[in-house]
């Protein structure tokens, strides 16, 4: 077999053409039933791309025919495994229920055998094709996904081995065109076995508990590409948008295009972009490409005033533009693409402090997100997709970074639409480290690895580069490459007309072409304190950490009865030395010894399951309100600012004790909610440092005629202390200090608490803020730091919140259920009964009938605390169908609230 050189079409990978030699006869099929593998209708139109609809799996040593065999239409596939269009073969075994217990619960996965996945397993899928009148029709397949490498076959002849189609981004164009008959025909990848620390594919580190199956399998589409004598590919616009007024934005429209036949060609390129059209002929020689382009000087058009700006969430809107080209041969379509791109402008300099600090559209923006954990068996569900990124968006984040696991096409039209920036780049402690710049780990490179390497870096930037929502690449994560290899990637950004920043690495480790990152991955991992937030060192708010987090993340009771067995839940609260299999396989992240400690520590020793929980998620919620209430507040310094703030991790694929905002299951704790109350867009907020109350407007304009008020109180409720200033806040990330606590007020000793208030001109509350205080501070032992965490060699003495006393809270709460599907619950809390007690973190869960939370959900606001006579009305929207067809009702529960649930007032609300 001959294979097209690849240099023509460098951005899409390995590009790999089928020619016509002279195959063997593929062997007879045994006699068989009818096939039963998916079979897909490829459409016939030029420049279309069906993807086959699913397979038929299994494993190579269930399969005794040749290749040929199993390749050829009419297979019988009897007994085979379906497997959905992008599967892993653990997922379509779970599917199909061959291993029955669910993974997610105890130690269930450990019973899967992983030897199961120690050879090769086949995928099989058929596609229809109906005769073209055009004699010159040609048919491809394209695809990338694979993990980690497969021979592809089709209709009984092996088009491409796997010293070709590895790695797990790779991108592969196969002409099959001299194989296809008309009706069906069938095509079979025999799929190797996954190891991430040997193969340019996907790992999981140090996030989770591996799947048995290292994920081996086709996790992207497959397509069946139809096309004419002329290809069109790499169809493209870079944009130049004018700054700072953005009046104006130059576009040029970029493409190959590809004589396919062996006589020369002339064809007809024409596209618009809206309501601007252009086009121009082209002459090709056989089998000639060539570059075609558009700009300004082609098509006035192609210079727009007053363009439509894609702005991040919350800065503005996120209009997108489509690009449709077409090539024609004497009239006829041969083939089409279309594009979505966004107008926006981002850099990302290095600051004289040495941090990276991007801006979009000439406005410097704090990136504040998280860590993007993948489904564990890399199942890909855009709802569930959605929802997460709705809660990025909820939780007043603006990034998501993805270490590795750069997801499919359909999550960057998410991400584009919604506003949610993305920091993509290969993974840290595997073989994609293997060639770094002089460090370890990872298993070094062999030659066959640096093409493997390129041809990742080139198809995914080709893939991401029309995506608003990209605004960076990261080439190195913990590591920096190695000089050969960084040359390699710049190479192929360069090619594929790369828009963004390039990042060396998101430690603080150099590459030689690009020098410093401006980037720090200095930790924490583990438990710290709040005050450590504060301290510009370490992990601390200065600069851009890529990687950072208040250590492990105990779930909601709901999610941990879901998830542990009884022994396990008993163990979490009573052994904090104990392994957990739900937090990490390292060594180093194995158990909770640290975080137990602080607990017990500063709150008291766990009574019990319950007792555990509760002060987990007060532990949680404080930790990391501080972490993100840092970085927010030093943004605008003039000396070492922060820039960016990655939360490790956003979210988890499977059940985790470990690194997460919210679960597997979408619920929500003290987590979420500390970070979602420090995401306020205006927002006041206390400073562990220095005991200043400070006001920091993330909003683009100052906010003006404020009030800032602050009361100190027992924690019985007695206040001792109350002040209050008037105070205007910048806007783009200002800050303002309206006032600042004394370090000694008569009265409080020990555990106290703060009530802050920030009201606008009109008196309106706009944002409040709640923290339980010591006046024995935390102590750092910042000179034994190490890599993921500073030792504290003495706690906070918050155990007088354990002597609060209950507090009666009455809830009311209605219910509208909308034609969209969708249900909105209101929930009036009020602080009702003596005492001067607060209700400390009243929590709250819209439930069904069984009393299981409805999720996901998205609340106005929650874990609130309430002084007596007060009251506040929270929101939920959800999904009606995830009531189970019950009707709603309201859960509520505290720090020293008893839990309650009542039945909420329904009514429905037609269109």
């Amino acid at each position: 077999m001959s294979l097209r050189p690849v240099a023509p079409f460098a951005v899409t990978g390995l590009l790999l053409s089928l020619a016509l030699p002279a195959y063997a006869t593929a062997p007879e099929p045994r006699p068989a039933a009818p096939p039963r593998s998916p079979v897909t209708r490829a459409a016939p139109a030029p420049g279309s791309a069906t993807p086959l609809s699913g397979y038929a799996i299994q494993s190579s040593a269930e399969v005794p025919d040749s290749p040929e065999s199993v390749s050829t239409p009419g297979y019988d596939t009897r007994g085979w495994h379906p497997a959905a269009a992008r599967s892993t073969v653990l997922a379509a075994l779970l599917a199909d229920g061959t291993y029955k217990d669910d993974p997610f619960y105890s130690t269930n996965m450990k019973k899967i055998p992983k030897k199961d996945f120690s050879v090769p397993w086949w995928y099989r899928s058929d596609f229809t094709v109906e005769n073209s009148a055009d004699a010159s029709a040609r048919t491809y397949l394209d695809f990338s996904g694979v993990l980690s490498a497969a021979d592809v076959y089709v209709n009984g002849k092996r088009v491409a081995g796997a010293d070709q189609v590895a790695g797990a981004y790779t991108r592969h164009e196969l002409e099959v065109t001299p194989l296809i008959r008309k009706g069906v025909n069938s095509v079979a990848l025999k799929v190797r076995p996954n190891d991430p620390d040997k193969h340019l594919t996907m790992g999981w580190v140090d996030w989770q508990q591996p799947p048995p199956d290292a994920n081996m399998g086709l996790v992207r589409d497959v397509l069946v590409r139809r096309g004419g004598p002329v290809a069109l590919r790499d169809a493209h616009v870079t944009t130049d948008l004018a700054l700072p007024a953005m009046g104006s934005a130059a576009l040029t429209v970029k493409a190959a295009a590809r004589n396919e036949t062996a006589a020369p060609v002339t064809a007809t390129v024409s596209g618009d972009i809206g309501p601007v059209r252009f086009g121009k002929r082209v002459t090709l020689a056989a089998h000639e490409s060539k570059a075609i382009s558009f700009g300004p000087a082609d098509a006035p058009g192609l210079r727009l005033a007053h363009p439509k700006v894609w702005w991040p969430a919350g800065m503005g809107g996120q209009p997108l533009y489509g690009l449709d080209l077409t090539v024609s041969v004497d009239g006829r379509a041969s083939d089409t693409a279309h594009e979505e791109f966004g107008i926006r402008d981002v850099k990302a300099p290095i600051n004289s402090a040495g941090a990276r600090q991007y801006s979009v559209n000439g406005r410097p923006l704090l990136i504040k997100g998280g860590g993007w954990l993948s489904d564990i068996f890399l199942r890909w569900d855009r709802r569930y997709t959605a929802d997460r990124l709705e809660y990025v968006r909820d939780l007043g984040l603006n990034t998501v970074r993805l270490e590795g696991h750069i997801e499919p096409d359909e999550f960057f039209g998410l991400t584009d639409r919604m506003g949610i920036l993305v920091l993509p780049g290969w993974e840290c402690c595997d073989k994609w480290e293997g060639d770094n710049n002089g460090d370890e780990p990872g298993e070094k490179w062999t030659e066959a690895d640096h093409p493997v390497a390129k041809a990742s870096m080139a198809a995914e930037a080709a893939r991401l580069r029309g995506h608003p929502s990209v605004i960076s690449f990261l080439i190195g994560s913990d590591f920096a490459p190695g000089a050969r290899t960084e040359r390699d990637y710049l190479d192929a950004l360069k090619a594929a007309d790369w828009p963004n920043p390039v990042v060396s690495s998101a430690s603080k480790r150099p590459s030689p072409v690009l020098g410093a990152s401006g980037m720090k991955m200095t930790g924490p991992y583990d438990w710290v304190p709040p005050s450590y937030w504060y301290a510009k060192r370490e992990g601390g708010a200065t600069g851009f950490n890529s990687e950072t987090s208040a250590g492990p993340s105990i779930p909601t009771l709901d999610t941990l009865k879901r998830m542990l067995s009884p022994a396990e839940l008993r163990t979490l609260w009573k052994d904090p030395s104990a392994r957990q299999y739900h937090r990490s396989p390292s060594h180093t992240f194995g158990d909770l010894k640290l975080y137990g400690n602080a607990l017990a520590g500063r709150y008291g020793p766990p009574r019990g399951q319950g007792d555990y929980v509760r002060k987990a998620q007060l532990a949680q919620y404080e930790a990391v309100r501080a972490e993100f209430e840092a970085y927010g507040r030093n943004a605008s310094d003039r000396t070492k600012p922060s820039t960016g703030l990655i939360y490790w991790l956003l979210n988890s694929g499977w059940t985790s004790l470990h690194w997460q905002l919210f679960d597997r299951y979408l619920d929500q704790g003290g987590a979420y909610f500390g970070a979602k109350k420090a995401g306020e867009p205006l927002h006041i907020q206390y400073s562990y440092d220095d005991r200043s109350v400070v006001v920091v407007n993330q909003r683009h304009a100052a906010a003006r005629g404020l009030t800032a008020r602050v009361s100190l109180y027992t924690p019985d409720g007695r206040r001792k202390l109350t002040r209050q200033a008037a105070v205007t806040a910048p806007g783009d990330g200002g800050k303002a200090t309206a006032l600042k606590l004394p370090a000694r007020v008569p009265g409080i000793e020990g555990t106290y608490l703060v009530k802050l208030q920030l009201a606008d001109a009109r008196g309106r509350e706009v944002s409040r803020n709640v923290y339980w205080l010591s006046t024995k501070p935390d102590v750092l032992d910042w000179d034994r730091t190490e890599w993921y965490y500073t030792p504290t060699t003495s706690y906070a003495d918050l155990k007088g919140l354990a002597s609060m006393g209950r507090a009666r809270v009455v809830s009311t709460s209605r219910t509208v259920q909308g034609p969209d599907g969708m249900s909105t619950t209101a929930v009036t809390l009020r602080r009702t009964g003596g005492g001067s007690v607060p209700a400390l973190m009243t929590d709250v869960h819209v439930v069904d009938a069984a009393g299981r939370p409805v999720l996901p959900v998205r609340w106005t606001d929650n874990q609130v605390s309430l002084w007596p006579g007060e009251s506040v009305t929270v929101t939920a929207r959800y999904r009606t169908a995830d009531l189970h067809g019950s009707a709603p009702s309201v859960r509520v529960s505290g720090w020293n609230t008893p839990q309650s649930t009542a039945r909420s007032v329904l009514r429905t609300r037609k269109g």
